[in-house]
């Protein structure tokens, strides 16, 4: 007798649910740049096997919320930025330790305040376009970097910790872990 396989297994189902809190999250009001799409980005590239899955959540996730706050001429870095998260994310995947992920955590933050910092000076013209301009721009922008890295660093705590506790209490989680790998 064969037994059809479901579609969506319980670990993908709890990963999106995550995902999705996530994603709702960054309409909230919050600090600047205190949000939860870094670590939504790592995580996604940790977690979801297919590729083109962890890459598009982001993508969506940024244009909805766009759609909510409203577009600027830097989003095609924030965004791109955000798809190396994903890449970053990707190398969590069968290794998410807190170390790692802490580590992965600070890597995102960092890259997304050189290219993002790197946008505002080349696209905005608020700075010289010089050597000394790009030093400026991004010591003007170290302020955010922090609150950056305080959100990331939070919901990536969130999202990856709390998928690790609901592992440990969800056997059904663990297996099929297991039965992928």
């Amino acid at each position: 007798m064969i037994i059809p396989k479901p579609n969506l297994n319980l670990r993908v189902v709890v990963v999106f649910a995550f995902i999705l809190v996530g994603a709702a999250l960054r309409v909230a009001p919050h600090p600047w740049n205190f949000t939860p799409i870094g670590a939504m980005a790592l995580f996604a590239g940790a977690m979801i096997r297919d590729r083109r899955v962890a890459f598009v959540i982001p993508l969506v996730t940024l244009f909805a919320g766009d759609i909510v706050i409203g577009f600027h001429k830097l989003i095609p870095f924030v965004y791109v930025s955000f798809l190396v998260s994903v890449l970053i994310g990707g190398f969590l995947r069968n290794h998410t330790s807190p170390f790692r992920v802490a580590g992965a955590t600070l890597l995102g933050a960092v890259q997304f305040f050189l290219v993002t910092n790197f946008a505002v000076w080349a696209l905005l013209g608020t700075y010289p376009r010089t050597a000394t301009g790009l030093a400026a721009c991004y010591a003007a922008g170290i302020p955010y970097f922090w609150n950056t890295l305080a959100g990331d660093a939070l919901y990536a705590a969130c999202l990856f910790g709390g998928f690790a506790l609901v592992e440990h209490f969800v056997p059904a989680l663990r297996q099929q872990e297991l039965a992928r790998a």
